[in-house]
């Protein structure tokens, strides 16, 4: 049986069971215990397309052999996969090492994930390269060129959405899609500006939620564990723009309008308050145009994400009516479908003769 992926395990199972096998990564293990005290082992399996938990309760009989999988080993998972809202559950599962050849195909993860985060980094370089505030377009080129790998494996997030290697990737650049239309829109948003906030809104991630190189479990970093994102941002930004200051590029910029000082000032505030609320971890809240445009930019597109996912493997509790996923906070309806214009009337043809028999008017 060849191996599926995480994501396509979550589209097809449901309610009825599927009998499948994937490769994944052990990214975690924790031991935990019920309300009865009764020990049990929380797995967090990964792969390039996704990840899930499975719960391991200590009479099972493969407790033991869980309790003594190898850090990050990578694994042939086979089961009878269902699904419901608390998410995927495996019957009767197996697992066993795989060879080096399908290590190596694992480690590259699949080719549609690949191809699609590669269109979008370049993506990416397309849109930092059309902007022309020479600060902001320098930023941008040296963080793509010093942090680019690093970059290209990290997530946008440990849960919820875009939580996969690469994820950081296809996030950013669906923002920066989606800022760039805007602002012909809204003309009173600076586009440089803008632009190379998408960039840099989550750029502390690199540190909280970054992949190994050759591996899909997220590494711990005790930087992204004691700081954070947001300040992690701040101060990454900060370290590239003096290190611009000290190139012969910056002597032209004394002469600039807005400012040098006042331009890195913007940029900032738009890491700073890109959350939106205090309550969710911004410092600061938004406080400009292109401030509260990266905030609801980011939202939109971290929930449509989510509901795609939830979407693919939801299931249909009533004719069109699905079950709720965390985090979404009600069940989903069934989108409307796209209208489709029904076909012009073609007129039919008079039969041969038809018009003489007619006779005249």
């Amino acid at each position: 049986m060849s191996p599926i992926t995480i994501a396509a395990v979550k589209e097809q199972a449901g309610e009825i069971p599927v009998h499948a096998a994937i490769h994944a990564q052990l990214q975690s293990r924790a031991t935990r215990k019920t309300k009865g005290g009764k020990p049990y082992l929380e797995l967090v399996f990964a792969d390039a397309t996704g990840h899930f938990s499975l719960k391991i309760w200590s009479d099972s009989p493969i407790y033991d052999a869980a309790e003594k999988l190898a850090e990050h080993a990578i694994l042939r998972l086979e089961a009878e996969w269902t699904q419901n809202q608390y998410g995927v559950n495996p019957n009767h599962l197996a697992w066993s090492p795989i060879d080096d050849t399908a290590t190596a195909d694992f480690l590259a993860g699949d080719p549609e994930t690949r191809e699609k985060q590669d269109r979008d980094f370049a993506e990416i370089r397309r849109l930092c390269d059309s902007i022309g505030d020479p600060r902001f377009h320098g930023l941008c080129a040296q963080f793509l060129s010093q942090l680019g790998d690093r970059f290209r494996r990290t997530a946008a997030a440990k849960r919820n959405h875009h939580a996969r290697r690469g994820g950081l990737v296809e996030h950013v650049a669906q923002m920066m899609r989606c800022a760039d239309v805007l602002c012909p829109v809204y003309p009173e948003l600076n586009r440089d500006l803008i632009l190379a906030g998408v960039l840099f809104h989550d750029c502390g991630k690199l540190w909280e939620n970054s992949y190994p190189e050759n591996g899909f479990s997220q590494v711990h970093s005790i930087h992204g564990e004691m700081l954070g994102h947001i300040p992690l941002g701040i101060e990454l930004v900060n370290k590239l723009w003096n290190d611009l200051l000290d190139t012969a590029d910056s002597d032209d910029w004394k002469s600039l309008k807005p400012t040098t000082e006042m331009t890195r000032l913007h940029l900032l505030h738009l890491i700073g308050s890109h959350h939106g609320q205090h309550e969710f971890g911004s410092p600061v809240l938004p406080r400009t145009p292109e401030a509260f445009a990266l905030h609801y930019i980011d939202n939109l597109d971290a929930k449509l994400e989510m509901l795609r996912d939830a979407y693919s493997h939801s299931n249909e509790i009533a004719p069109g009516i699905y079950d709720r996923v965390f985090p979404l906070p009600t069940n989903l309806v069934k989108p409307l479908a796209t209208f489709v214009p029904p076909p012009p009337a073609v007129e039919e043809e008079p039969a041969a003769g038809e018009e003489e028999a007619a006779g005249p008017d």
